[in-house]
């Protein structure tokens, strides 16, 4: 992870002039959406690249120590090792950014990477995932237990309500109180977009998640009925750029819910690349969260390493 975000006091004066030109943010969207996209080994070295910035994820029901583990290993192994020797890339270490996993699964996350020897990080969802309605202090010490059970980031939601209803302190409060409870762990802040409302609500939700001390911004949980979106994420970029441009801190971005495709990647990296640059084009900035992308990213892989697709049994669970 790169360096912390510090945060800043809250600055209700700059939440109270923010106005977004809702016409422009979906022209922008439609734009980004229409770049004409890699081809070849280019993008194949594209899909590398999201390979690594990858958080590969389980949040179910039936999570069990194995399926847990078989992420795990999945996550250090994330592409055929004979594909990637085809494309003198087996020696170079590719892994997923991370695995994520619920609090109660984390212990067992760690003990499948030690078990391989791997440093890869843990990340966990915390404070009430996904609807962020549990009492505070139980949030609080959620964080707690995920960090004492070796978890090295933490994916905190916020409690909608108070961005529904203006309540900028009680929020920033909130936020603050987990980024102490994370102590050294990285904190993510996942702002449920498809829960806000409009455009504004997320650029100042977003704003105040960032003096708020939050390390990376996350669009969804993966479990509203809308997830990340394109014009959505232009918010929450121009946000993260004018947080950098007025305190020179750099916080990461990471879109989550429904990015299933290798073509989704290709285009969330292109976002990233057109409007924030390409210092954020690293697993230190940049994150996509997802359970099946892997599996269609290695599809391609296949299919240009190859010249045909591969049937379902031929590549390895993701």
């Amino acid at each position: 992870m790169s360096a912390r975000n510090p945060g800043t006091d809250l600055d209700l004066e700059w939440l109270s002039k923010v106005r977004v030109n809702t016409p422009a943010v979906l022209k922008r969207a439609q734009h980004i959406q229409g770049l004409k996209a890699p081809k070849k080994q280019w993008q194949a070295a594209w899909l590398l690249k999201a390979v690594a910035c990858i958080d590969l994820t389980t949040l179910a029901g039936d999570d069990t120590p194995s399926n847990v583990h078989r992420l795990c290993v999945k996550a250090i192994q994330p592409l055929r090792y004979d594909l990637l020797k085809k494309m003198d890339m087996h020696d170079k270490g590719l892994t997923t950014a991370a695995v994520c996993v619920y609090p109660s699964r984390v212990a067992d996350a760690v003990r499948s990477l030690k078990a391989a020897n791997s440093s890869l990080p843990v990340a966990s969802v915390a404070t009430g995932f996904p609807a962020g309605q549990t009492p505070l202090e139980t949030r609080l010490q959620e964080v707690r237990m995920a960090v004492r059970d070796g978890a090295t980031e933490i994916d905190i939601v916020i409690n909608r309500a108070l961005a529904l209803t203006g309540q900028w302190e009680a929020m920033y409060s909130e936020i603050r109180q987990f980024r102490k409870a994370c102590g050294d762990a990285h904190m993510k802040t996942i702002l449920a977009t498809g829960d806000l409302g409009t455009f504004t609500n997320i650029y100042k939700a977003s704003m105040v998640a960032m003096m708020a001390g939050s390390d990376f911004i996350k669009t969804s949980t993966g479990k509203e009925a809308v997830n990340a979106t394109y014009p959505v994420a232009m918010v929450m970029v121009r946000a993260i750029r004018d947080y950098y441009l007025r305190t020179g801190h750099k916080v990461g971005f990471k879109p989550a819910g429904g990015i299933r495709t290798a073509q989704d990647s290709l285009v969330w990296l292109t976002l990233i690349k057109e409007e924030l640059g390409n210092d954020w084009l690293c697993p230190h900035l940049f994150r996509l969260g997802a359970s099946s992308l892997l599996a269609d990213i290695e599809r391609q892989v296949y299919h240009y390493v190859t010249g045909k697709y591969a049937a379902y049994h031929e590549l390895p669970m993701a």
